[in-house]
């Protein structure tokens, strides 16, 4: 494994753990899910810059793009909750009380 594939893959994994044991609050669960997506979004970018191929170059640009309306509709969400419930914060929150 290079350099470069351990480091994407350790951000990646960074990412996962983030989410995985630090749920306290909605906005560091939505970072942890920014982190894990440019990881994949460069390591995905690398992919094709080492492949020398134009099939794939628009993949990381449509990745990016999902990632922006993730990031868009997460926010939304953080607004929403923070408006309703008066935190971000996970514990308060209640699926079955709509």
């Amino acid at each position: 494994m290079t350099p470069v594939h351990f480091a994407f893959s350790t951000t990646f994994m960074l990412g996962l753990t983030g989410l995985a044991f630090h749920r306290t609050h909605l906005l560091s669960a939505l970072l942890c899910l920014e982190a894990m997506m440019l990881s994949l979004f460069i390591a995905l970018s690398i992919w094709t810059l080492q492949l020398d191929s134009t099939n794939f170059s628009a993949s990381p640009m449509l990745l990016l793009a999902f990632s922006a309306c993730e990031a868009s509709a997460g926010l939304a969400l953080l607004v929403a909750t923070s408006r309703t419930h008066g935190s971000d914060r996970l514990q308060s929150l209640n699926l079955l009380q709509c």
